[in-house]
């Protein structure tokens, strides 16, 4: 389609476009194309230059999590079940225009001088760009579409990511004010299973949620978010998740939520858990519940922290890891571990284990400990508990049973 004069008017102007402008050079062709054919061509044109081009069907497709542009041009999708190619296939220069927009949408700049971006759309959805050479072939787009609506733990349970007995075990977590992460790979739904455990939170609690992007969509009346800003072209301007972390705990935080644990900003959140800020949460990048302590030990060493003085900051400030895992394109809950004192040295211990659907879930070493700090009985309905000791057993990552003395530290 040809602009016209106007419309060539408003380029030289600096003037950019928005929906009424699409709309009125759609109009134009009335005449030659009929109603319905122009509807189609104003929609074709406002995904072009107003929202994500071949990539807006996906962005709005319901239960789409994550897509891809590779640089081949190939378009992939995660619809729940792992990343699958569409068919599409984007040219060079369409995929860079369409970076390069993008970017621009989230008030980003992308180009030789800033050959990466990372950064917000106007719907919610996470954007990371980058251009050759730092990658193969042409631009590499990727995007993070967040759930349109606020997920619950009843319905993760409905979808077979939690298993049913388990609903009133982290309900429980919550409402005793447990400080816990969940931790997982990427992909896993971790980001998901927070905000439908914060959405169990009491309505008058103040929660102070800390993000580098803005991921979470949490149910509650009382979220505060506060948002990580990168540095400007100049190189100045930025604002980390280090610096949020300290403004939340002058906020009056009932809990401090850090979206996802991966720098320095580890040091500020041990130390809120440590003075007083009962309940508070995040996310970590682990393969295993107990790769969470030396997860732990390796953002420390970010902050300038020596490694025994994260142990006994982990010990006292979290009690619970909550592990997700994605097996065969399903995501779920695989574990709930308490975090024990043992020699002075923290240690994660299984309480709730699942192998997924078809499985039955089970209780392990740590569950009647972790029963008694939530005032649960020591069998989770629906659940198969342990052999007894003295039977043939699976261990629990080399970790014995925790002893009385260690049951009693835990809760």
């Amino acid at each position: 389609m040809t602009l016209t004069p106007a419309m060539w008017q408003r380029v030289r102007d600096g003037v950019g476009p928005d929906g009424d402008a699409v709309a009125g050079v759609a109009a134009q062709e009335h005449a030659a194309l009929g109603a319905d054919r122009v509807a189609a061509t104003r929609s074709a044109l406002a995904a072009r230059v107003l929202g994500a081009g071949p990539l807006d069907a996906w962005l709005t497709q319901p239960g789409v999590t994550d897509i891809a542009v590779n640089g081949d041009g190939r378009v992939w999708v995660d619809r729940g079940g792992g990343m699958e190619w569409v068919g599409d296939r984007l040219e060079p220069d369409d995929a860079r225009a369409l970076a390069v927009r993008l970017a621009g949408i989230a008030g980003r700049r992308l180009d030789e001088a800033s050959p990466w971006v990372d950064g917000q759309l106007p719907s919610g959805a996470r954007l990371h760009a980058m251009l050759p050479p730092l990658v193969e072939g042409g631009p590499h787009i990727t995007i993070r579409v967040p759930p349109v609506e606020p997920v619950s733990l009843s319905e993760l349970c409905d979808r077979g990511m939690v298993p049913t007995p388990w609903v009133p075990v982290l309900r429980a977590v919550v409402r005793q004010r447990l400080a816990f992460v969940v931790s997982g790979g990427t992909g896993a739904g971790k980001t998901t299973l927070l905000a439908a455990l914060l959405g169990c939170i009491d309505p008058v609690e103040r929660l102070l949620v800390v993000e580098d992007v803005r991921e979470l969509s949490v149910d509650h009346p009382h979220l505060v978010r506060l948002e990580a800003r990168p540095a400007n072209v100049e190189g100045a301007g930025e604002v980390t998740l280090t610096t949020l972390v300290r403004q939340a705990l002058r906020m009056r935080p009932d809990r401090i939520v850090v979206g996802e644990v991966r720098g320095a900003e580890v040091r500020e959140l041990l130390a809120a858990l440590n003075t007083g800020h009962e309940g508070g949460c995040g996310t970590l990048h682990a393969n295993a519940p107990d790769d969470v302590i030396a997860r732990f030990e390796a953002l420390g060493a970010l902050a300038g922290m020596a490694p025994e003085a994260v142990r006994v900051q982990l010990t006292a400030a979290v009690d619970l890891v909550v592990h997700v895992a994605r097996r065969e394109g399903a995501r779920r809950v695989a574990s709930v571990a308490a975090v024990f004192r043992r020699d002075g040295a923290p240690c994660v211990v299984p309480a709730l284990e699942w192998n997924g659907p078809g499985h039955a879930p089970r209780t392990d070493a740590a569950w009647p400990a972790l029963a008694a700090r939530l005032g649960l009985g020591e069998q989770v309905p629906g659940s198969a508990t342990r052999p007894a000791a003295g039977t043939a057993t699976r261990p629990a990552a080399g970790i014995r049973p925790p002893t009385a003395e260690a049951e009693a530290e835990a809760s």
